[in-house]
């Protein structure tokens, strides 16, 4: 029956496993290991583990079990393994698929950590990595190769807000046999159906929309039940790179609200863009779901219409007046979060995408005057003058 459930009710129901004394709120499983009756019952279990049956929190736990089933219930794929971090589910996915010898093709235009994955450990390693632009089809078609293991990308790019085809290049990676792994932060679990569109893995950071409120750290690998337990879970159980059953249980309350925070937040991040496109005091306003952005076409296709919950702002004069500008907000908080209750604004060319060079900063369009502004849930009015005022001091 709950395979019919339309989303809503997938996201307050989907995977509830109840104890005997029948709570209504998820119930948080504080342990490490778990007992067993006899020691053939423990020699059986570590042969095979039931569906209702665990050994030790690293892998798996009854809360965090709830969690997985009902992610994976909603993004529409047979399973899931949730981590400590969202960098812990990107790169306990690539990890746990690649070796010395592979080949990767990946999308330029990526998170600095998710770079650090690629250049700085999987090449190390011996694993070879081929950077394209992401939203360049024939790239792809060039880069990715008889022997190409996978491909990686984020299907919103973090923070310019490029938006890549997940159907075709799944088609280009399908014809080699190549995995496709996808980054799918910025388009929400809410508005994509990237498995749909023929990814084999989807992460999240948890950290993000799912938990919605600032409160833990966590992540997610979604996938085919062969992917997920055959692949991924045999890397991440002896890694160590587990969500804790409290982070799975503040993530579950969070999963029930999502689909409401992250429609309100996108309405409103429309609005916002839409009143300040064009503002004398900006170079450019970035925002999927404005028709003047370059794949809104695909927006319209691939997220439904919907531009999601960060738009970036692109000041004139480079970094003073990005600061000026964050420095004179009221409203929105400075931090390097996004997909928050609270708006947080955030200059990526000194934080969250600092490692790059400057070269690599400037191929990719992150300008010492672009700010990432990650839309919450207060007022949309209240939001536009307070950023209307603020772009105004950032003049002066």
């Amino acid at each position: 029956m709950s395979e019919n459930w339309n989303s809503r009710t997938k996201l307050v129901h989907g995977g509830t496993r109840r104890s005997q004394y029948n709570e209504v709120s998820e119930a948080i499983f504080l342990t490490q290991g778990f007992v067993y009756d006899t020691a053939e019952q423990a020699e059986a279990r570590f042969v095979e583990i039931g569906e209702d049956e665990f050994i030790y929190g690293r892998y798996g736990n009854p809360t965090v079990a709830m969690f997985e089933n009902r992610i994976a219930m909603l993004e529409g794929g047979e399973d899931a393994f949730a981590t400590a971090s969202g960098m812990a589910a990107v790169s306990g996915a690539l990890t746990s698929l690649l070796k010395a010898g592979d080949h990767v093709v990946s999308a330029k235009a990526l998170f600095g950590s998710c770079l650090f994955i690629l250049e700085g450990v999987l090449a190390r390693y011996g694993v070879e990595v081929t950077f394209v632009d992401g939203t360049n089809l024939d790239e792809w078609r060039a880069a990715v190769r008889p022997d190409t293991k996978a491909v990686f990308f984020e299907s919103m790019s973090n923070p310019t807000l490029e938006v890549i085809d997940v159907a075709a290049v799944a088609e280009i990676a399908h014809a080699v046999s190549a995995t496709v792994v996808v980054d799918n932060v910025f388009s929400t679990p809410v508005f994509s159906k990237a498995i749909e569109q023929g990814a084999d893995l989807v992460i999240y950071s948890a950290t993000k929309h799912i938990d919605g409120q600032g409160r833990a750290l966590g992540g997610v690998i979604i996938g085919s039940k062969e992917l997920i337990r055959g692949t991924v879970e045999p890397y991440m159980k002896h890694t160590g790179g587990c969500m804790s059953p409290f982070n799975a249980w503040v993530m579950l309350k969070g999963l029930e609200t999502i689909d409401l925070r992250v429609r309100a937040q996108a309405e409103s991040a429309l609005k916002i863009a839409t009143a300040l496109e064009g503002h004398a005091a900006l170079e450019r306003t970035i925002y999927p779901g404005l028709p003047t952005h370059a794949q809104n076409a695909l927006v319209q296709s691939q997220l439904d219409g919907k531009g999601g919950t960060v738009l970036s702002l692109d000041l004139k004069g480079g970094k003073d007046a990005a600061f000026k500008f964050l420095n004179a907000l009221t409203i929105p908080v400075i931090s390097n979060n996004l997909g928050d209750a609270k708006s947080i604004a955030t200059h990526p060319a000194t934080t969250t995408h600092q490692r790059l060079s400057d070269e690599q900063k400037d191929d990719l369009g992150i300008t010492p005057g672009l700010v990432r502004f990650s839309v919450g849930l207060e007022d949309a009015d209240d939001l536009i003058a307070d950023l209307s005022q603020a772009l105004q001091v950032a003049q002066s």
